[in-house]
């Protein structure tokens, strides 16, 4: 998985974001005809067979396992040894010319000086719509809102952190506490904080925020600012698609296939296979992607009919869709034609007319999960032999974890805790992460044949086992690969735990000159802070003062002295909602300040050690760079 070494991070980054242009299933693989579909939607004048031979060398050039497919790593290898070859020129034209990419110099140090970048038009002009549609209504946005899709409006709108903020607060609701947000009479230093709390609480969701500051934001580097919107956007989207959310999702079960089996798919599978549901009961052929297969507007014709209200229910009235658009010749005028319907709806959102045409995978995949968030149409079963019991939504301790590995931006993003780490690929990332070496000669990647494939993925978590117990010095008393590879909830967290320990008490020696830390050293650093500023101390992570948040409160103020407004808090006799109220300050000014922190407010009100610990240790990175 290491990417070759003449890459920076950065620049590993971009060949991803690229990547995910071709992988248009998001199953981390390019195939031969996502390939030709790239070609296709370029609208490249070139004879088919020119387009065969490019794609025919592609893949031998990438596909070093002969498997029939690229795999991110083998990408990284086509694109170094292509170098300045005709077919290279035809390949990056192709990635650019699909979705309308606008083409800019980077300037700031972090965004790498002097670098080319680029940014698609048309996402800049869907998700300046789909800003404006949510926060129309917010007074705090006033001032910049409603923005001009057809400008740089977007990039100078996010300037401040406050609209950032906010769109995060619609994804994941409650993550930032308003009275932290910074909204009056701003200062260069008021919406620098603003700008931190924004990153690290999209950090906190699960956004890969590396390489993105707050000067990027500042400045609006469009190609930063759409990247952490699409994420934000994406997360928000994606919540509801989820079988413990959202249980009439279970009508999409097919014959012969587990409970478990559909729980086990990811947000983009569960809305195609939504999708093919209406399309089936409409007798229309399937589709396999929201590309290629979407772009001539018939199936969204037909999925529109589908899921428009009937009347059936109660203050909804019918909708009925209007399908005369399909005799229509023109792919474009077809297409508006739809989306003229979908308006109807209160669903014209993400897509242009020329977005469906060309395919744009990214904003119509946003359209699909717009509709299916505002009108499912599915109904419950009822008769069905389910055991309803073992759906069961993530724990705290579940998502945080989750969120923290997808924050660190693995490959494949991580959406189902223990299923997705059945391979144990995600785990072998996060060791480099901690600085463990992986030698991944050693590692079986997908895909994973039907016949013997989970013996592949076995020998890769017994791999993970022994990584972390000779390695990275583990305790792992009592786990076994087996474990890692068929779930086991508590050993797979007991992996988890000292992962992101590990970590953790990693950024905090980098900072210290290399010094070794543990839980007493970051404890005498909490509490000679404390007393410094004449505050109380703590006896440890169970301290029971934690769960008022005083102590997390006092040492952020003692960081960055009058930064906590002790007005705003109760501090005695609290009940557990007062508890809760300080906690979500606290958790919030943490990250205004500059702590990443991934724990949340319940964690501190029930004195979680492990995710207290967390906290603290955040702080005192923060506080050790004296910034």
């Amino acid at each position: 998985m290491a990417a070759p070494t003449q890459y920076s991070q950065e620049e590993v980054e971009e060949l991803r974001e690229a990547f995910s242009k071709i992988d248009v299933d998001s199953n981390g693989f390019i195939t031969t005809n996502e390939l030709n579909d790239l070609f296709k939607a370029a609208n490249f004048s070139l004879p088919g067979y020119r387009i065969r031979e490019i794609v025919q060398n592609l893949m031998s050039a990438g596909d070093l396992n002969n498997d029939g497919q690229i795999s991110f790593d083998e990408f990284i290898n086509v694109v170094h040894g292509l170098k300045s070859t005709e077919v290279a020129k035809t390949f990056r034209k192709a990635i650019n010319k699909k979705e309308g990419i606008c083409a800019i110099g980077g300037t700031s140090e972090q965004s790498s000086v002097g670098t080319q970048h680029s940014y698609s038009e048309e996402e800049k002009y869907a998700f300046v719509n789909w800003v404006n549609t949510k926060l129309e209504r917010d007074p705090d946005c006033k001032h910049v809102l409603p923005m001009d899709p057809n400008t740089d409006d977007l990039f100078s709108a996010v300037g401040d952190g406050i609209v950032l903020c906010k769109m995060i607060n619609l994804s994941v609701p409650d993550t930032i506490d308003e009275r932290t947000i910074n909204k009056k009479k701003l200062t260069p230093f008021t919406i620098q904080e603003n700008l931190n709390l924004a990153l690290n609480s999209a950090s906190a969701i699960g956004c890969h925020v590396v390489n993105i500051g707050a000067v990027d934001l500042k400045e609006g580097k469009p190609y930063l600012v759409l990247g952490l919107l699409w994420q934000v956007i994406k997360i928000g989207l994606f919540a509801d698609i989820e079988i413990s959310r959202n249980e009439a999702l279970i009508a999409l079960l097919r014959d012969g296939e587990s409970l478990e089996d559909l729980m086990k798919l990811s947000p983009e599978e569960l809305l195609l296979r939504w999708a093919n549901y209406h399309l089936e009961n409409a007798g229309c052929n399937k589709v396999n992607n929201f590309s290629s297969d979407i772009k001539d507007s018939k199936a969204y014709y037909q999925l529109l009919s589908q899921i428009a209200p009937k009347g059936e229910e109660d203050g909804i009235p019918a909708i009925e869709v209007d399908m005369s658009g399909l005799r229509e010749q023109d792919d474009v005028k077809r297409a508006e034609c739809m989306l003229v319907q979908a308006e109807r709806l209160g669903c014209r959102q993400f897509v242009t007319a020329t977005d469906v045409v060309r395919g744009n995978p990214k904003l119509n995949l946003a359209f699909v999960a717009n509709l299916f968030n505002k009108y499912p149409a599915l109904q419950k079963p009822e008769n069905q032999d389910i055991d309803w019991s073992s759906i069961e939504g993530e724990t705290r301790e579940e998502r945080t974890f989750r969120n923290w590995v997808n924050s660190l931006g693995v490959n494949p993003r991580v959406n189902h805790l223990y299923g997705d780490l059945a391979d144990a690929l995600v785990i072998f990332q996060l060791y480099e992460k901690i600085k463990v070496p992986v030698e991944w000669s050693r590692v079986n990647k997908p895909p994973y044949s039907k016949l013997g494939g989970n013996m592949k993925k076995l020998e890769n978590c017994n791999y993970a086992v022994e990584l972390g117990k000779n390695k990275a010095n583990f305790s792992l008393v009592g786990i076994a690969g087996q474990d890692l590879n068929e779930g086991n909830h508590k050993l797979t967290l007991a992996l988890m735990w000292q992962l992101m320990r590990r970590y953790t008490l990693n950024i905090l020696e980098d900072i210290g000159g290399g010094e070794k830390v543990n839980d007493d050293t970051i404890v005498r650093w909490v509490n000679q802070t404390l007393s410094e500023a004449g505050k109380d101390t703590i006896s440890g992570f169970k301290d029971g003062q934690i769960s008022t948040s005083m102590p997390v409160l006092n040492l952020i103020d003692a960081i960055q002295p009058g930064s906590i407004r002790y007005d705003l808090l109760k501090m005695e006799d609290l009940s557990e909602g007062e508890k809760l109220n300080n906690a979500k300050y606290a958790i919030s000014m943490a990250r205004k300040i500059g702590a990443r922190v991934y724990a949340l407010p319940e964690d501190l009100v029930e004195v979680k050690p492990k995710m207290v610990m967390t906290v603290f240790a955040c702080l005192m990175g923060r506080g050790m760079k004296k910034v």
